[in-house]
């Protein structure tokens, strides 16, 4: 095998130059990181698991007219995508007080909001991604106007229609994190506003709608234990593997990677 020019290696995927102009070949590892990478692991199993959630969710939403940069999947850790200039902003929607902003501002875990919230941080492991105002992203040119009332207006979309999908499954969408890119099309048109980077439970908060078990990365975050487990549940529930058996196969494929 030819070996393939890396563009990007970030904490759990790496980007590979495509085939074809204007794509790339993202690929899902098993690394798992939480604060700020100083609490890492292996979970076998993990990236295919991610790979395979995060076809099916970014299928879900092109189906909706939204537009993103996955294309298709190549194989059980690899997606072809598109070619996007990202954004330095990792964009949060939350629905429930958990997390930072239960710490930030004393509310109890769970709290449900008054209406969907969405935060903007600016992408820098240096500087540990610190939250932004929208006079921080006029001023420093990380997004245009028009580009962040999009980015403001498709958020909001990808939350209504996941918060229906993952409650038919029996599952309260917490909150997520998602990415946005510039996609060109030629040289000669304006830019469209993309969902880039992944949709998984390692960018997403999901709680059980009845027990409010946690099926999400809090489970390495809070040494709960049975990440791969919780991951393996959505993914029956979304009806992307099988009820019983489907699991060890897909952790099989996995082969030890490259």
């Amino acid at each position: 095998m030819s070996k393939r020019r890396i563009v990007y290696e970030g904490k759990a995927k790496i980007l590979y130059e495509g085939p074809e102009p204007g794509t790339l070949i993202q690929y899902f590892k098993d690394d798992t990181t939480a604060f700020d990478a100083q609490k890492k692991a292996v979970l076998d199993g993990k990236g295919v698991l991610n790979n395979r959630i995060s076809e099916f969710i970014m299928n879900q939403l092109s189906a909706i007219g939204i537009p993103t940069h996955f294309i298709r999947r190549l194989n059980m850790r690899e997606q072809l995508i598109r070619k996007v200039e990202i954004i330095p902003l990792e964009v949060v929607v939350r629905n429930i007080a958990a997390g930072s902003l239960s710490t930030r501002l004393g509310m109890p875990e769970g709290q449900q909001l008054p209406r969907p919230l969405v935060e903007f941080y600016y992408k820098s492991d240096a500087l540990h991604d610190p939250m932004v105002s929208e006079e921080h992203i006029a001023a420093f040119g990380w997004a245009t106007p028009q580009e962040y009332d999009d980015i403001i207006a498709l958020a909001l979309r990808v939350n209504d229609y996941m918060s229906g999908l993952f409650a038919g499954a029996g599952i309260r969408l917490v909150d997520f994190k998602i990415e946005f890119g510039r996609y060109f099309e030629n040289d000669h048109d304006m830019p469209r506003i993309m969902l880039a980077d992944e949709i998984s439970p390692d960018s997403c908060r999901l709680w059980d709608y009845k027990t409010g078990e946690k099926l999400d990365k809090d489970r390495f975050r809070r040494d709960l234990g049975g990440v791969t487990e919780a991951y393996a549940e959505v993914a029956r529930r979304l009806g992307i593997i099988r009820e019983s058996g489907d699991t060890d196969n897909v952790v099989s494929f996995t082969g030890g990677s490259k």
